[in-house]
């Protein structure tokens, strides 16, 4: 049986459209993805558990090994300080509104820009922030490898304005790498690997991340881990 020209060129786009929208339909769910991150690391009731985080990390600045030591506390307080050989060098505070670091020795207050992306957090773990449509909006933006690893890519924008892209490995399901755009135009990413992940008192987190650009990275090693122990209040004040 023959069909008429004009009827099979409509079939044949009729094809093409329908298994284009198959297609559009099949893309994965970028908020099911980050939620499954979620229970690979040790699931939402056990992070949202977690109200205070403490971390030790050892790197090399200017080749002479230092610790980087953060603090953190629900919902968006933070403190960081970089010791060598036992001294402070450097160290910040924000209390969740005010923000403190030293300069050449002194406590001075710093400058609340450097610090715009916490006052609207309102979580420890980013993955449980970005699940929050009235603080993200989240884009599946293909498949891409990240070293060896097969992953999903989440382009995820900040109410705020900051737009950072995330790998999430399609086998463990967890984030294996984040890139905050510094400038688009440019070309300009601010980069964090994390590598190895292991289990630290049921919470999944990787032992290294690599951080910088993409022609410079450094490496981050975890000394110490500890959940819900070794913060205070007083620790987000100079």
């Amino acid at each position: 049986m023959k069909f008429p020209k004009t009827i099979s060129i409509v079939l044949l786009f009729t094809l093409v459209s329908s298994a284009l929208l198959a297609q559009e339909t099949a893309k994965p769910d970028p908020v099911s993805i980050v939620k499954n991150c979620i229970e690979a690391r040790g699931g939402e009731t056990f992070l949202r558990g977690i109200t205070t985080l403490y971390s030790n990390m050892k790197t090399e600045m200017e080749g002479r090994e230092v610790n980087y030591i953060t603090k953190e506390m629900l919902p968006n307080k933070g403190s960081f300080k970089i010791v060598y050989k036992g001294r402070t060098v450097f160290q910040n505070w924000f209390d969740g509104k005010t923000a403190f670091e030293t300069v050449d020795g002194e406590v001075k207050k710093a400058d609340l820009a450097e610090f715009k992306d916490k006052f609207d957090r309102t979580n420890i773990f980013n993955e449980l922030d970005w699940i929050m449509p009235e603080l993200w909006t989240l884009e599946f933006a293909g498949e891409e490898k990240v070293g060896e690893k097969d992953c999903y890519k989440i382009r995820a924008k900040r109410k705020s304005g900051l737009v950072e892209l995330l790998y999430f490995d399609k086998e463990s399901k967890l984030l294996m790498r984040d890139d905050k755009i510094e400038d688009i135009n440019k070309n300009s990413f601010a980069t964090t690997l994390y590598v190895g992940y292991k289990k630290y008192s049921g919470l999944t987190f990787a032992s290294e991340m690599k951080i910088g650009d993409k022609d410079s990275l450094q490496t981050l090693t975890v000394v110490e881990l500890k959940i819900n122990s070794d913060v205070s209040e007083a620790d987000f004040r100079p």
